[in-house]
């Protein structure tokens, strides 16, 4: 079998998610709370960590609601795409440090980040930017 040298065989599109390679990014695994409705959350979902006096030290998509006494606070960024059900909590790989285009993390429908979100990402080792891949504009 021959093959023409000009066929196109595939092709790639940029994954976009990593800002710069300092601080590497590293990874543990995480519990992610039963959600309300299935669903799968993708690679790249900004995720919270429940804690307070009903805090459960279980991870959830960052915009979620706290309950009463439950504080959520910026913590790390899903790593693989994972489905979640609604009976059982499910482990999944995050990335607790690393440098992130802020553009291309996925957070919960009309949540946004504040300074405060974004410290306290910074303390945990987690910096927000845009892409080096990204044009700048003057």
């Amino acid at each position: 079998m021959t093959r023409d040298l000009h066929e196109k065989i595939g092709s790639v599109t940029p994954e976009n998610l990593f800002a710069g390679l300092d601080p590497r990014a590293l990874t543990k695994a995480g519990v992610l709370r039963k959600l309300g409705t299935a669903a799968t959350l993708v690679r790249g979902t900004l995720l919270a960590k429940s804690s307070g006096s009903a805090g459960d030290g279980k991870l959830v998509i960052f915009g979620t609601t706290a309950a009463t006494n439950e504080t959520l606070t910026a913590d790390c960024v899903l790593a693989e795409d994972v489905a979640v059900g609604t009976s059982a909590d499910e482990n999944a790989l995050v990335f607790i440090t690393g440098n992130f285009n802020e553009d291309e993390l996925t957070l919960a429908s009309g949540a946004s980040l504040t300074e405060a979100d974004r410290d306290a990402l910074r303390v945990r080792g987690i910096l927000l930017g845009a892409s080096e891949t990204e044009s700048v504009t003057a």
